[in-house]
């Protein structure tokens, strides 16, 4: 608009001067030619004005492009000089690659103890290097199951603090502290280092769920976020409870499920939640908004287990349907894999390429995500001789109930109804599966997790199993067991 208003500002002199000549020539044309009758004069006049206010247009039009022209010029120097103080993509890059490679310097250098990144041995940071790049594909493997010592079963230590069952746990990031779930309907948090129990969060009285701030049924399940933010966990009444892992006060409730809340767990790294129900259903949840995202449909029987790495997918067991499946969220698809002859309870990711099943016929199962088949099935596997090929019996087919894997390695455990827990070590391209011992505890092993630096195996053991009562040991002790793992020294 200020175009338009300054050019008629500076057009008003002239118009005025061409509006009095022409008043003139009319007023000499009107003496000599008399007759013209007062209608030609008028048109005459107003073809003139029409003239004139397009003379008027054309003038503003042009300094109006005159002054576009001058901001162009003007825009473009400003662009110009912003371009070269902004940071190209490539020298970013750079950027970024040196603070990385700086990074993984400092770390070795810590780790090995040397004084100054200069005496940091090249062959370490391009080893590490070449790890990180097969972790980013998911196909790192580790190869550390043959450095560990047998674990003794006096160094052994156990923690009760639960009046039932102890039918899930969680190991915080920093493998400081450890989470359980029982079916008393209470959650314990204990100090890795000293068994000491640190706060109880008290289960309620069925019913009073309105009233009271936790779980008032069986919880069934445990999660905790990457960043150490949130504690998660489902219940047998459909419930998901969000806690906060430091003061273990309640921060929220998701509710939406039709079934028992069977599995929990996040995405690595991120903020977004998966449950399991055996409603069939696996629902996304948006933790730093605290909102439902969707609901995934596909099993045929209750979910019975999930778990999940970094990429936007989550690996569920499905149960008697007989099948495990990898959710591709983004993509929204499933790829479906069969190869247990009973219901499929437990799964774990090992990496994002490969992960392990356990199913209630005492098979043992190794899966690649390329192929619908097991890699590697171990029949009997906690039968006294794994993997004979004999007949099982009732006595020998033991359930297992819990799986758990030393991530991006080829350690591996499992733990079954009989009490014992066995350590696996996964061969080259997860194609076989060998035992490494057995440690015997007295119970059921409801669930497995190993610390994130693998010093230790924590497992959750009951009297009876986490989703049922068909069996009880009574001489069992409902508690937590934490294993210790050390490392073979070098000679």
């Amino acid at each position: 608009m200020s175009f338009f208003i300054r050019g008629r500002k500076e057009n008003t002199a002239k118009s005025s001067a061409l509006q009095n000549i022409n008043k003139k020539k009319v007023s000499k044309a009107g003496i000599k030619r008399a007759p013209a009758s007062g209608g030609a004069l008028e048109t005459k006049l107003k073809r003139r004005k029409k003239h004139k206010e397009t003379n008027e247009e054309i003038l503003s039009d042009s300094e109006i492009d005159s002054d576009e022209a001058m901001g162009k010029v003007n825009g473009n120097k400003e662009d110009s000089e912003s371009e070269s103080e902004e940071e190209t993509a490539q020298e970013k890059r750079l950027r970024l690659t040196k603070e990385y490679l700086q990074q993984i310097e400092f770390e070795e250098a810590d780790k090995n103890e040397v004084d100054g990144v200069d005496g940091v041995d090249r062959d370490a940071i391009s080893h590490r290097l070449r790890e990180d790049v097969l972790e980013q594909a998911g196909k790192l493997q580790r190869k550390v199951a043959q450095d560990y010592e047998r674990p003794l079963l006096a160094d052994v230590r156990v923690f009760r603090g639960h009046k039932l069952s102890v039918t899930c746990l969680v190991i915080s990031p920093d493998n400081l502290h450890v989470f359980s779930g029982s079916k008393d309907c209470s959650i314990i948090k204990w100090e890795v280092s000293t068994g000491k129990k640190l706060f109880v969060i008290r289960g309620g009285k069925k019913g009073t769920e309105e009233t009271h701030k936790g779980p008032t049924d069986h919880v069934l399940c445990l999660a905790m976020s990457s960043d150490g933010r949130f504690l998660v966990s489902g219940c047998m009444n459909k419930l998901i409870h969000v806690w906060n892992p430091t003061t273990c006060e309640l921060v929220h409730t998701f509710k939406g499920h039709r079934g028992p809340v069977s599995g929990v767990t996040f995405r690595k790294g991120s903020s977004q939640l998966f449950s399991a129900s055996h409603d069939r259903s696996v629902k996304i949840w948006n933790m730093d908004e605290m909102a439902y995202v969707e609901t995934l449909f596909g099993h045929q029987d209750d979910v019975t287990s999930i778990d999940a790495m970094n990429r936007e997918r989550a690996l569920t067991s499905g149960g008697r349907d007989g099948s495990a499946r990898i959710w591709k969220v983004i993509e929204e698809s499933q790829l479906i894999f069969h190869g247990h002859t009973g219901s499929i309870d437990c799964v774990r990711l090992i990496n994002e390429e490969h992960f392990l099943s356990g199913s209630d016929d005492g098979s043992l199962a190794l899966w690649g995500v390329m192929k619908k088949k097991p890699l590697k099935l171990v029949k009997n596997a906690h039968a006294e001789s794994p993997g004979n090929g004999c007949q099982a019996t009732t006595d020998e087919a033991k359930w297992i109930s819990a799986v758990a894997a030393l991530q991006n390695t080829d350690l591996v455990a499992s733990g079954s109804r009989d009490g014992s827990l066995r350590l696996w070590q996964c061969g080259e391209d997860f194609k076989s599966l060998t035992p490494l011992f057995k440690i015997p505890l007295l119970g059921v092993v409801n669930d497995l997790h190993f610390a994130s630096d693998g010093s230790f195996l924590v497992a959750g053991v009951g009297q009876e199993h986490k989703l049922g009562r068909w069996w009880r040991l009574k001489e069992a002790k409902n508690c937590v067991c934490i294993v210790p793992l050390a490392k073979r020294t070098s000679r």
